[in-house]
């Protein structure tokens, strides 16, 4: 073999080594821009709980403890811990029971009269959170922003009520905590029959008590 000929073929044989670990390292790289793209994923995540608050509910069908995204809706959690330790939702009763949607309180007692509020509250519904199975949301009127005491559990994934754009019918229902233990006890509450009480509408027979809410101590 020629010395030139045996020449070109070493620096082929160079010239696609280099190419191969160009290769391996470029998808070194990618995996570890993945690990990198993930982790800042699962951190986002986590900080929407981070330092979460905890509310118990004592009620009369079992206990619900929620968890409170104060980092993704600092103004909704504000507003629903005031009312707790104000002591607002002791006694109210769970007044809108759907099957398959929600179940709703915070505003009425069992003698279904209306209680007195504070100032509604901006909606935070664009913080990025959804109306999944086990998320707490504020109710509202047909206004985006009316949302005071009143909150509900959704007992399925609702995104029709998810915030969508800034417009009346766009806003969604602001999404601001999870139950963390007691779901149970809110299918139960979902399971029960429900019927008209003078102008309202899908009221459980048999009232369904918040006796006690309390802010508990962080976990």
């Amino acid at each position: 073999m020629r010395p030139e000929r045996w020449l070109m073929m070493r620096l082929g044989v160079h010239r696609a080594v280099s190419v191969y670990r160009i290769k391996v390292k470029e998808v070194h790289v990618r995996k570890a821009l993945m690990m990198a793209v993930a982790t800042i994923l699962l951190a986002g995540w986590g900080n929407a709980w981070a330092a979460s608050p905890r509310v118990k509910l004592d009620t009369s069908m079992g206990t619900i403890v929620l968890e409170l995204s104060s980092h993704r809706a600092p103004q909704t959690v504000e507003n629903f811990l005031t009312y707790t330790r104000d002591g607002f939702y002791d006694g109210v009763i769970f007044h809108r029971v759907i099957k398959n949607f929600m179940i709703q309180s915070g505003g009425l007692t069992e003698a279904m009269a209306r209680k007195t509020t504070r100032a509604p509250i901006k909606n935070e519904a664009d913080n990025g959170l959804k109306n999944r199975k086990g998320s707490i949301a504020m109710a509202r009127t047909g206004d985006p922003h009316s949302a005071t005491a009143q909150f509900f559990i959704n007992t399925k994934d609702n995104p029709n009520l998810d915030y969508r754009e800034k417009s009346m019918q766009g806003w969604g229902y602001c999404v601001f905590g999870r139950v963390v233990k007691g779901m149970d006890v809110v299918m139960a509450i979902e399971a029960v029959r429900t019927g008209r009480k003078g102008p309202y509408r899908d009221v459980p027979r048999e009232s369904v008590i918040i006796r006690k809410a309390t802010v508990m101590t962080p976990p």
